[in-house]
C-alpha cells in the first residue's frame, strides 16, 4: 500500500511536467514530458508503480525548502554519522530566463548528493514503470549510466554511480565521505525519437545551477508584492507558475491524479486539466502573485480553446486539455491500488461532458480584468465574447450541475446564477470593447432580473443565508463569491449573516471550512476545502472585518507543509492534506485573501 501522507511531497516542475519528491528523497511521481503524460513514476498510487530514491540508508534528521526564489528542492539529511545534502529539480533549458523557463526544458530529472560532514551511508534505487506501472522496461548498463526502454518511453540515468541491475530495477549501496558526491540526470525520450544523451557530472550541476537561476529571474521579474504574508504570496505563485503548461500558458488545477478526497473512498479524479472555472480567481491570483503578462496568456489559451469550442458546438465546454483538447474520456487503472487503497485510479476527467453555466461569468470576469490588454482583439474574438454573454442572458433560467460538478440531479445553483449575472455586468462594462453596445439594454435588463432573483430565491430566513440553490436551505461555500463578483457589497447585513452561518455551520471544529455538507451523489464524505477557508477570509476582508479575516487566512495558511505547499482538503478528524497535490485552487485562494486583506488594511 502507497502510504506516505501527501505532506510529505514536493513538487518539481519544468512548466511542461512534474515530479513528486518524498521527504526521503524518493521521487515517487514523474511524468514526462507533460504534465498529462502516462507517469513513467507512479509509487505515489501504488508500490509497484515506479520511484526513483536517492537518500541514507538508515534513520536520519530530514529538513528541507525551495532554494530562495525557486522551484529546485534541498533535502539536508543528518544520520548518526554525517550529513549529506540533495538536490532536486527539473532541468530548465539553456538560457531560460524570464519569460522563457520552460521554452525549452530539455525533459530531465537532476539530481546531486554531497556528503557536507562525516560519512553517510547511501541507497540509489531506481525502478522506472512507464504508462502508469504496467510496463517493467528492459535495463542495460551503458557508459556512465543505465538505459531503460519500455512501451513509449526511453529513459536514460547519467550518473557517476555504480548500480547493479536486478530485472527492471538498479540499485545501489555506497558510503560518501564528506566532500564526496554523486550526481544522475534522468532524460526521457519518446520511442523512435532522437536517443537520450549522456550527460556528464560536471553538466548535471551545471544544469542545475542555471535552473535555480532561471526561476530566480523569473521571480525578480514577475514578483512585486508587498503586503502581509508576502513570502507565502510569492511562493504560491511560484507554484503557480510551476503548474503552468509553457507552449501554451494552460494552468492545471494540480500535477496528479486520483489522490483521494476520503481516504479509502472512490472521490478520485484527474486534475492534470485547466478549468474554465478556475479562469477568474487564477488571473486575479496571477494579476498579484506573477505578472499581467502570465495572466494575458492564459487568458488567451482560454479563449481560443473556448471560442472554438462555442462555435462547433453552441455551449461551453467547462475544462480542457493543457493544449486544448476538448475529448478528456475517464478510464480506470485497475492495476493500481491507489493512495492508502484508494480506488479507483482514475485518468481522464468525465466532467468535461457536464453543463455548468457559471463558465460564462468566469470567462467574462477575466476578459474584464484583462480589459486594457484586450484592445487589440480580432472581429472573431470579439463576437465570441459578446455571444458567450448572449448565452449567460439566455441560458440563465436553466438547471445545471453547479460549481462543484455534483453528480445528482440538475438544479437552480445560486453560484450559476450568479456567474451569469457577472457575465452580463462585465458584458455590459466591455460592450464598446466587444462591439456590442446595442445588446446593452436587454442585457441591463437581463442581469437585474437575475440579481432580484438571486436575492428572493437564493435566501432562506430559515438558514439566514444565501443558499446553494434556490429554494433551499442548504449552506454552500460558493455563496461567498456574491460580494466578490460584486452583486452586494461584502457588508451588505445579508452577506455578513451568511458569513456567520458558513462559518457557525459549514466549518469543523478547527473553522475549516466545507464545500457543502448535503447528499451530492457520490459515496463517502470528503474534508474541509482549503479554498473556501480562504474566501472566507476575503469576504470578511471586503467586509472590513480585518481581524476576523486575519484570523481565518492564518488559520488555513498555516495548513502549509513544510515547503509551502497545499493540497486540495484538510482531513476533519486528523488534519491531514487530501486531495490532489498541489492544488492551484488552495495556491490562488491564499493569494486573492491576502491581496483582500492587505487591500482592506490600507483603507482602514
Amino acid at each position: 500500500m502507497s502510504d506516505h501522507p501527501i505532506a510529505d511531497y514536493a513538487l518539481l516542475s519544468d512548466c511542461r511536467g512534474s515530479a513528486l519528491v518524498r521527504r526521503d528523497g524518493s521521487v515517487d511521481w514523474l511524468c514526462l514530458p507533460r504534465f498529462d503524460a502516462p507517469a513513467l513514476l507512479a509509487g505515489l498510487l501504488d508500490p509497484n508503480g515506479g520511484h526513483f530514491r536517492v537518500g541514507p540508508a538508515g534513520a536520519a534528521d530530514i529538513r528541507r525548502r525551495y532554494l530562495p526564489q525557486s522551484l529546485v528542492l534541498e533535502t539536508t539529511f543528518r544520520t548518526d554519522t554525517g550529513q549529506a545534502v540533495l538536490r532536486d529539480a527539473l532541468a530548465a533549458g539553456a538560457d531560460e530566463h524570464g519569460h522563457d523557463l520552460g521554452r525549452s526544458a530539455p525533459h530531465t530529472l537532476l539530481r546531486e548528493l554531497r556528503c557536507t560532514a562525516g560519512t553517510t551511508d547511501i541507497e540509489v534505487s531506481f525502478a522506472p514503470r512507464p504508462e502508469y506501472g504496467l510496463v517493467q522496461p528492459l535495463l542495460r548498463p551503458v557508459d556512465g549510466g543505465v538505459l531503460a526502454r519500455g512501451g513509449p518511453a526511453v529513459l536514460m540515468l547519467s550518473t557517476d554511480a555504480s548500480l547493479a541491475i536486478e530485472g527492471a530495477s538498479a540499485r545501489a549501496r555506497l558510503r560518501l565521505r564528506d566532500g564526496e558526491r554523486l550526481v544522475f540526470a534522468l532524460e526521457h525520450r519518446s520511442t523512435g525519437a532522437e536517443p537520450p544523451r549522456h550527460w556528464t557530472p560536471a553538466q548535471i550541476i551545471e544544469r542545475i545551477d542555471d535552473t535555480i537561476e532561471a526561476w530566480r529571474s523569473w521571480s525578480r521579474m514577475h514578483q512585486r508584492y508587498e503586503g502581509p504574508w508576502a513570502s507565502l504570496v510569492h511562493h504560491s505563485g511560484r507554484v503557480l507558475q510551476g503548474l503552468s503548461y509553457q507552449p501554451t500558458h494552460a494552468v492545471i488545477a494540480a500535477p496528479t491524479t486520483s489522490l483521494p478526497e476520503t481516504v479509502g473512498g472512490g472521490r478520485n479524479w484527474d486534475y492534470r486539466y485547466t478549468w474554465v472555472r478556475d479562469a477568474s480567481l487564477t488571473l486575479d491570483a496571477l494579476w498579484v502573485a506573477a505578472c499581467p503578462d502570465e495572466a494575458h496568456w492564459f487568458f488567451d489559451f482560454l479563449a481560443a480553446t473556448a471560442l472554438i469550442q462555442m462555435r462547433e458546438h453552441g455551449d461551453l465546454q467547462i475544462m480542457f486539455g493543457i493544449e486544448g483538447e476538448h475529448d478528456l474520456s475517464e478510464r480506470q487503472l485497475p492495476h493500481l491500488a491507489g493512495w492508502r487503497n484508494s480506488a479507483p485510479v482514475r485518468v481522464g476527467n468525465d466532467a468535461w461532458r457536464q453543463r455548468q453555466l457559471d463558465v460564462y461569468g468566469e470567462l467574462l470576469a477575466a476578459a474584464d480584468r484583462l480589459r486594457d490588454q484586450l484592445t487589440a482583439l480580432d472581429p472573431p474574438a470579439r463576437r465570441f465574447l459578446a455571444d458567450a454573454v448572449q448565452a449567460a442572458a439566455e441560458r440563465w433560467q436553466q438547471k445545471d450541475q453547479g460549481i462543484w460538478e455534483m453528480r445528482t440531479e440538475p438544479r437552480d445553483y445560486l453560484h450559476s446564477k450568479l456567474m451569469c449575472w457577472t457575465a452580463l455586468d462585465r458584458g455590459i462594462k466591455l460592450a464598446e470593447l466587444l462591439e456590442a453596445e446595442h445588446r446593452v439594454p436587454d442585457w441591463r435588463h437581463t442581469r437585474d432580473h437575475i440579481r432580484d432573483a438571486i436575492l428572493t430565491r437564493g435566501w432562506s430566513d430559515a438558514a439566514g443565508a444565501f443558499t446553494q440553490s434556490f429554494g433551499s436551505d442548504v449552506l454552500d461555500a460558493s455563496s461567498l463569491m456574491i460580494p466578490i463578483m460584486g452583486l452586494l457589497p461584502a457588508d451588505d447585513p445579508r452577506m455578513c449573516s451568511t458569513m456567520d452561518a458558513i462559518e457557525q455551520r459549514l466549518s469543523d471544529s478547527r473553522g475549516f471550512v466545507y464545500r457543502y455538507a448535503n447528499e451530492d451523489g457520490l459515496e463517502g464524505a470528503e474534508g474541509t476545502f482549503v479554498l473556501c477557508t480562504f474566501w472566507l477570509a476575503q469576504a470578511r476582508a471586503m467586509a472590513g472585518q480585518v481581524d476576523r479575516a486575519r484570523a481565518l487566512f492564518e488559520r488555513a495558511a498555516a495548513c502549509v507543509n513544510d515547503v509551502g505547499l497545499l493540497s486540495e482538503q484538510i482531513d476533519p478528524d486528523s488534519g491531514e492534506h487530501l486531495g490532489n497535490f498541489p492544488q492551484a485552487f488552495s495556491h490562488i485562494g491564499l493569494i486573492n485573501a491576502a491581496w483582500a486583506i492587505h487591500t482592506a488594511e490600507q483603507r482602514a
